[in-house]
């Protein structure tokens, strides 16, 4: 078979089975949050019941904050189902009391994700 072999567009990291590979905008974000000495953890599980989790939550602050990956490439983000379940899932952590603040890769790697964190928290 031609192409039987070829790995899936956009896998740039190998994934163990149930492992959540990070995105480029997540680890550039982390880093950025290091160096500026904001204490945060990743894939933070904010709700009791659902597996929902926050890519990064900010520690001492009810302030969750999301990367958004996928969006010019028709990713779960932007399609109809994906969308609908983010919507749920940000406007749950709203209720709960979280301060949900988006992303795009692009934003992150602009430097303009970092700077927006760091007005808010001052």
């Amino acid at each position: 078979m031609i192409g039987a072999n070829k790995p899936k567009r956009g896998s740039k990291r190998p994934k163990l089975k149930g492992e959540k590979v990070q995105s480029d905008g997540e680890v550039i974000l982390a880093t950025a949050l290091r160096a500026l000495k904001i204490e945060f953890e990743q894939e933070f599980k904010f709700h009791p019941t659902r597996k929902w989790r926050a890519d990064f939550h900010l520690k001492g602050k009810n302030i969750l904050v999301e990367v958004e990956g996928g969006i010019w490439s028709n990713g779960r983000h932007t399609r109809g189902k994906g969308y609908l379940g983010d919507l749920d899932k940000y406007n749950a952590a709203t209720m709960m009391g979280y301060q949900v603040i988006r992303f795009s890769t692009e934003q992150v790697k602009s430097g303009k994700a970092i700077e927006q964190i760091f007005k808010l928290i001052g």
